[in-house]
């Protein structure tokens, strides 16, 4: 539906699944990922099925996200809006919570009985240590279909960041097929780094401590067209 603000990911892949739709870097460990809309998609039904078939959540229920950008980060955040839930940024009750494993204890000022960890590995590999009151996301979501077709409305919510997606586009100047590399130390808000570009209906290189020196190749190897640095 329309108000379901996970339709831009929908519409952003629908012409080329195949293409590279987001790379992520980070410079301080010499990571990089790169994932096709497909590949990304099937993380984000996954992540969808497990709130839904798992924890029998959806539309009218809110989850909280503990997360830094991360291409794992924007699995966990469509999933939820896939589902029709609402993602809060402000502490107090909850349905459901993603965190990443060293962010566990922010989590008890959040009310959610479900909690789901992240290592935030670049090759998604499991957490060697699962904090005390949390499940591995990964191990979880694995078992997963790769496939989810709802996409119930989100209501009023969605709607208003959809809105808002399409206008921080405008207002970032990102075009239709764009290529834009974010350093997502100083875009670290979703509707910057995830939800503007996609809205757009352009790709993603994102950036986490990004190097200098490397930026202006970067912009080359990576066919940049706009840069959010």
């Amino acid at each position: 539906m329309a108000d379901n603000i996970a339709r831009v990911f929908v519409d952003a892949i629908a012409t080329d699944p195949t293409r590279p739709l987001l790379t992520w870097y980070d410079d301080a460990t010499g990571e990089r990922t790169e994932l096709s809309g497909a590949t990304l998609a099937n993380w984000v039904a996954k992540t969808a099925n497990l709130l839904v078939d798992d924890l029998a959540i959806g539309p009218g229920e809110t989850a909280a996200v503990l997360l830094p950008p991360h291409w794992q980060t924007a699995a966990v955040l469509l999933g939820c809006w896939s589902a029709g839930l609402t993602v809060s940024g402000k502490p107090g009750d909850v349905d459901v919570l993603f965190a990443a494993a060293d962010r566990a204890a922010e989590a008890d000022a959040w009310s959610a009985a479900d909690r789901y960890a992240l290592a935030l590995h670049p090759f998604a590999l499991p957490l060697r240590e699962v904090p005390t009151g949390f499940a591995d996301y990964v191990t979880e979501v694995r078992v997963h279909g790769d496939h989810f077709g709802a996409y119930p409305g989100g209501g009023p919510a969605h709607a208003a960041l959809r809105a808002r997606a399409a206008d921080r586009a405008t207002e970032l100047n990102i075009a239709p097929g764009d290529r834009v590399l974010v350093d997502v130390d100083r875009h670290p808000d979703p509707l910057d780094w995830l939800l503007a570009p996609l809205s757009a209906g352009a790709s993603l290189v994102l950036c986490a401590h990004p190097d200098p020196a490397r930026l202006a190749d970067r912009r080359t190897t990576e066919k940049v067209t706009r840069a959010l640095c």
